[in-house]
């Protein structure tokens, strides 16, 4: 049966067409600029590339033309081929413990929680309600980032703020990346042979996250009420002292949204280096000897090895530590700079193994086996839809 995997922001979706349950894809693209006169859907099928630019004035515009285009390059022969749609969605607060069936309630709780996730959930929801229009005679399914987390401890995600602000407000750990933490433990499991395994998963893209995962379960993440928490990235601070907050608003004459702004957008790599928020960028200005750049990775190398110790003494011990995401899998040099600080776990490393970018890159006398794993989020949400359907 076919599948379509989901990813939808305030102006673009991107989609991946699966064949299932064999887990193969067989088209993906996306469509940007929505709203914008010069939007671009573009199409990826049996290696080709098909892109179009023309006005598509909203989601609804943007689904259509995604529809017609498989059908149009003989992907599909007509829109029924399609047995169901995943759609990931960033925060699911405590209301979503799992995958859900999208109904009016589950989309009315979505949007509810859009104060947590306000540039995330209302997009996702603009989406669903045109994906819904356009095809809705077929499952819809809630993937939600945050469901993988909910099986944490309180003393794990809660904070040491006035109580009433959890029970009234719901101020706790949520974390994200979920369904890419899922996907890389279990695969982590498979190459262990056996479930009963310490994990600790280092999702590092332009945005990054940590995950303690014991026995399947997660027990900890980095990220917090927002994806603002935990280590630096490409533009996001990561966790820093509140106090700086309200001192920097007053130095620089700011109000909170600014401060909100820069720390989301300003920070990272981008204010560190004053120079740029790509890692690659970042990799190939450290080569000329920008003192800057190296702090960069330097600081988040140190804070991702920090989460790594802390969840080693949390869990008791560690099997396996994972790298993956678009950094995670491709940067031998942030891979070394946290590895080399773990030495003092047992981890040992092949320098050749892990500059080739090897699935196994520890040695035979590392304590702790470490990996570089491709993460797939969209095939974990093909994978829930799946679920419904049957």
């Amino acid at each position: 049966m076919k599948i379509m995997s989901v990813n939808s922001g305030s102006s673009s979706i991107k989609f991946q067409l699966f064949i299932m349950p064999e887990e193969k894809v067989i088209s993906k693209g996306q469509v940007e600029k929505i709203g914008f006169d010069d939007a671009i859907c573009t199409l990826r099928y049996n290696g080709e590339v098909y892109k179009k630019v023309l006005p598509i004035k909203d989601h609804a515009v943007g689904v259509k033309m995604i529809i017609d285009g498989l059908i149009e390059h003989k992907v599909l022969k007509s829109m029924d081929e399609i047995k169901g749609v995943g759609h990931r969605i960033v925060q699911g607060g405590e209301i979503f413990k799992k995958s859900e069936l999208i109904d009016k309630r589950v989309l009315d709780d979505i949007i509810s929680l859009s104060d947590m996730a306000p540039l995330h959930n209302p997009a996702h929801a603009t989406a669903i309600k045109a994906f819904k229009k356009i095809m809705p005679n077929v499952p819809h399914v809630a993937v939600f980032d945050t469901t993988f987390h909910q099986t944490m401890a309180e003393d794990a995600y809660m904070y040491a703020v006035p109580y009433f602000w959890y029970s009234k407000y719901g101020v706790r750990k949520y974390g994200a990346h979920g369904t890419s933490h899922k996907y890389v433990s279990e695969e982590t499991n498979k190459l262990l042979s056996r479930e009963n395994t310490k994990v600790i998963v280092c999702h590092i893209g332009n945005g990054a996250s940590i995950s303690a995962v014991k026995d399947g379960r997660c027990v900890d993440t980095s990220m917090g009420f927002t994806p603002l928490d935990g280590i630096p990235m490409g533009t996001r601070s990561g966790s820093l002292d509140p106090a700086i907050l309200n001192f920097m608003e007053n130095k620089l004459n700011i109000g909170t949204d600014e401060m909100y702004e820069i720390l989301n957008k300003k920070s990272g790599y981008l204010g560190v280096s004053e120079l740029t928020s790509d890692a690659r960028d970042l990799e190939a200005a450290i080569d000329k000897g920008n003192k800057k750049a190296k702090l960069a990775f330097d600081l988040q190398a140190k804070r991702i090895a920090d989460y790594i110790g802390s969840y080693y003494v949390y869990m008791g011990g560690l099997d396996a530590l994972c790298f993956t995401a678009g950094i995670g899998e491709n940067s031998p040099r942030l891979r070394k700079l946290v590895l080399d600080r773990l030495s003092v776990l047992g981890v040992k490393y092949d320098e050749k193994l892990n500059n080739e970018n090897k699935l196994v890159i520890s040695t035979n006398e590392s304590k702790v086996k470490v990996f570089v794993i491709r993460t797939d989020e969209e095939v974990m949400i093909a994978r829930d839809t799946m679920k419904f359907i049957k």
